[in-house]
C-alpha cells in the first residue's frame, strides 16, 4: 500500500520538540502574535524528562544582594565559562514566568502565606504547559517527528520536514522562524524520560551549519533502582554495600560529585551494589511521594519499602540533558550560528549559565523555561520582519539515513548504539578520559557514522528510527572531539593524563561538522591571553 500524499503546512513560527522549552517557546512566540506550529516526535505533555521528574527552578527574590550573591556563587562552580548577565537574565525572566501559569497548574503554598513557585511535578508541569499553550493559540501536532530543516537558497533555515506517525504521510512545514527544543542526547542509557532525546535537533542543526558548544561537558548520571530509572532526589541519603554486606567506601555527592561517581563505578563494576536509605531524614520520607512521585512505583511494583529494603542500583548516563553541552547560542535572541533558526533548553549550550559543570536541577530547569521563551519572542519577532517566504524554492538538509552519500541500503544501525555508548557514558571512557582511550573511541565511533552516512537509507518509520541512530553517532563524535581537544580537565570533563586545569583554555570550545569534525575555542586569543 502506497503512502498518502504529504501533509504540507506552514507558520510564522515552527517548534520542533515537545518539553519545557519547547512548550514556553511556543507559548511566547503565540503571546506575540505570531501563527506557531509546534510538533513533537511524542505526545506534547507526557514526553520528554521534565514530564517524568519534579525540577526545581532557580528562584531568587529580587531583595537587595540576593541575587548577586546566588551569581557569584553559581559564576565560581562554571570554572570561568558562565556569563553573569546572561545568569541575571535567567533569573529575572524566571522569577516573572512562573506565576503565569497560576492559572494552569496548582501551586502549593509556602507555608508562609505565600506561593510555592519554584518547585513544580512533572507530570501536572507537562499538562498544564499544554494547555497554556492551546489557550495563547498554538496549533500542536503530535506524534509528528522531525527528520530534517529546509534551506533558502542563502543558506537560512525555511522550515522542516518529518513523519507522522498514526497518518503514515510525511509532512513538511515552511515557516519564517524554527526553534529547535528537540532535548539533548541521552543515548538511550534508560534514563527516565529520555527514549526520545537522541540528538535529533542536534543533527538537524548541524546539516545546516550551526556550530555547537561545550560538548565535552556530557558526564552526568542519575543513580536509580538497577531495574528501573528514577529520580536521584533521595540517594543523597543513602550508604552503599556489596553483595556480602560490606559497607563501600562512597563519598556522598556533596563532597564532590567527581569522586561520588568514580566511587560508584567503580564498585559497580567489580559488582553488584546495594542502597541503603534507612537513615534518611524524616522529611524525605514523607516529602518524596508529593516531590518525586515516579520515584516510588518501581519499588510497590516489586513490593521494596525504599527506607527499609537494601536494594541495588546503577548508573544511567544522562550525556547532554544533564551535561551542558548544545548548539552556540551567539546572540541575545538564543540565535544559533545559522539565519532564521533559534535553540533552547537542552538542545542549546547551558555553558552561558552553568559553565563547564552541571546546573543541577535549578539552573538547568530555569534555563529550559527562560530560554525557551527568549527563543519564542525573539522568532516570532524575526518572522514578522521578513515573512515566511514560502513561494521560493528549498532545499531539504538531511543527509545521513536519508540521503546517502554512497550505495544506498538499511544498515542494522542497533550493531553500532554499544560503541556509542562505550565512547561517551562508558564509566570508563567518561570518568577516566585520557587521550588514548579518546582515539580508540573516536575511530571506533567513526566507523559507525561512516556506516550510516555512506550507506543509510530508510523510509517512513524507519527513516526516523535510522536518523535518531545517526544523530546519536553525530552526537558521539562531537562529544569525543571535543574532549580530545580540551587538553586539561575543568568541571565535569575529566583527564586523568591532564588532571590539571589550564588558565590558557578557559574559553568556551566549539565543534561541528559531519564529513569531518572540526573543534577550536570561541575566544582564540585564550591561550595568548593567559599567556
Amino acid at each position: 500500500m502506497s503512502e498518502a500524499a504529504p501533509i504540507t503546512r506552514s507558520a510564522d513560527v515552527l517548534i520542533i520538540g515537545g518539553g519545557m522549552a519547547a512548550c514556553w517557546a511556543a507559548i511566547m512566540a503565540a503571546q506575540a502574535g505570531a501563527e506557531v506550529l509546534l510538533v513533537d516526535k511524542g505526545f506534547v505533555g507526557t514526553s520528554g524528562v521534565t514530564a517524568t521528574g519534579g525540577p526545581n527552578h532557580w528562584w531568587v527574590a529580587p531583595e537587595p544582594g540576593r541575587r548577586e550573591a546566588a551569581i557569584e556563587e553559581r559564576y565560581g562552580r562554571s570554572f570561568g565559562l558562565a556569563e553573569r548577565d546572561w545568569m541575571a537574565r535567567i533569573i529575572d525572566e524566571t522569577w516573572r514566568a512562573l506565576p503565569q501559569l497560576a492559572g494552569y497548574y496548582p501551586f502549593a503554598g509556602d507555608g508562609k502565606g505565600g506561593t510555592f513557585y519554584s518547585g513544580v511535578r512533572g507530570p501536572e508541569y507537562m499538562r498544564a504547559l499544554r494547555r497554556f499553550a492551546q489557550d495563547a493559540g498554538v496549533t500542536i501536532l503530535d506524534h509528528h517527528p522531525a527528520l530534517e530543516l529546509l534551506l533558502h537558497a542563502d543558506g537560512s533555515v525555511a522550515g522542516a520536514a518529518g513523519y507522522a506517525r498514526l497518518e503514515q504521510q510525511a509532512w513538511t512545514v515552511r515557516a519564517g522562524a524554527v526553534v529547535i527544543a528537540t532535548g539533548g542526547c541521552a543515548f538511550r542509557s534508560g534514563l527516565i524520560g529520555s527514549h526520545g532525546n537522541s540528538g535529533d535537533g542536534l543533527l538537524m542543526a548541524a546539516e545546516t551549519g550551526a556550530v555547537l558548544s561545550g560538548m565535552e561537558f556530557s558526564i552526568s548520571y542519575s543513580l536509580s533502582p538497577a531495574w528501573n530509572s528514577t529520580r536521584t532526589l533521595p540517594y543523597f541519603a543513602a550508604r552503599f554495600f556489596d553483595a556480602e554486606g560490606r559497607e563501600l567506601d562512597v563519598p556522598p555527592p556533596m563532597s564532590g560529585e567527581a569522586a561520588h561517581l568514580r566511587a560508584l563505578a567503580r564498585a559497580l563494576d567489580a559488582g553488584p551494589v546495594l542502597a541503603d536509605l534507612s537513615d534518611a531524614p524524616d522529611a524525605l520520607k514523607q516529602g518524596l511521594r508529593r516531590i518525586q512521585p515516579a520515584s516510588l512505583a518501581p519499588f510497590e511494583r516489586k513490593r521494596i519499602d525504599l527506607f527499609r529494603d537494601r536494594f541495588p542500583v546503577r548508573l544511567f548516563g544522562e550525556g547532554t540533558v544533564r551535561g551542558t553541552g548544545g548548539l552556540q547560542i551567539v546572540g541575545d535572541g538564543c540565535e544559533t550560528s545559522v539565519a532564521n533558526l533559534y535553540a533552547a533548553g537542552d538542545s542549546a549550550t547551558r555553558e552561558l549559565v552553568a559553565g563547564a559543570t552541571s546546573g543541577g536541577g535549578a539552573q538547568n530547569a530555569a534555563w529550559a523555561l527562560t530560554s525557551g521563551r527568549i527563543a519564542g519572542a525573539a522568532a516570532a519577532a524575526h518572522a514578522r520582519r521578513t515573512g515566511r517566504r514560502g513561494d521560493t524554492p528549498v532545499l531539504a538538509a538531511g543527509t545521513a539515513g536519508l540521503r546517502p552519500a554512497s550505495t544506498a541500503r538499511l544498515p542494522d544501525a542497533g550493531e553500532g548504539l554499544p560503541i556509542i555508548q562505550s565512547a561517551t557514558i562508558g564509566y570508563d571512557a567518561a570518568l577516566w578520559r585520557c587521550a588514548d582511550k579518546l582515539v580508540r573511541h573516536r575511530d571506533a565511533v567513526e566507523a559507525v557514522w561512516r556506516t550510516i552516512a555512506d550507506h543509510g537509507r530508510a523510509e517512513g518509520l524507519g527513516a526516523v528510527a535510522l536518523r535518531e541512530h545517526a544523530a546519536m553517532a553525530a552526537c558521539a563524535r562531537w562529544i569525543v572531539a571535543a574532549a580530545l581537544a580540551r587538553d586539561e580537565s575543568r568541571g565535569m570533563h575529566m583527564r586523568i593524563d591532564r588532571p590539571g586545569t589550564d588558565p590558557a583554555q578557559q574559553s568556551r570550545l566549539l565543534v561541528a561538522g559531519l564529513d569531518r569534525v572540526w573543534t577550536r575555542p570561541e575566544r582564540p586569543a585564550a591561550r595568548e591571553i593567559a599567556a
